[in-house]
């Protein structure tokens, strides 16, 4: 995706820091319309800032599940794990 960083790299990068958000209460968020644009810029189509959130919450940069959620914990923990690509 430019200089020299994967595809994997490029999206995490788009990865929020400090997410506020009550769990489960939208369906985008800043991180989402930032990499939708960004992605729209390289040529992407059907990138929205919506299916970039589901994209995001699939692959784990986001974890909106309400607390006590039996997911929540096990993403938490997958997330704490995961070794960002680079």
């Amino acid at each position: 995706m430019g200089n020299g960083r994967s595809l994997a790299a490029f999206i995490w990068g788009f990865e929020p820091q400090n997410d506020d958000a009550r769990p489960q209460s939208r369906s985008t968020s800043p991180a989402s319309v930032a990499l939708s644009k960004e992605l729209r810029k390289r040529g992407w189509k059907f990138v929205g800032p919506t299916t970039v959130y589901a994209f995001m919450q699939a692959m784990g940069l986001i974890n909106d599940h309400v607390e006590g959620c039996v997911l929540h914990e096990d993403v938490k923990r997958a997330r704490e794990s995961f070794l960002r690509p680079t």
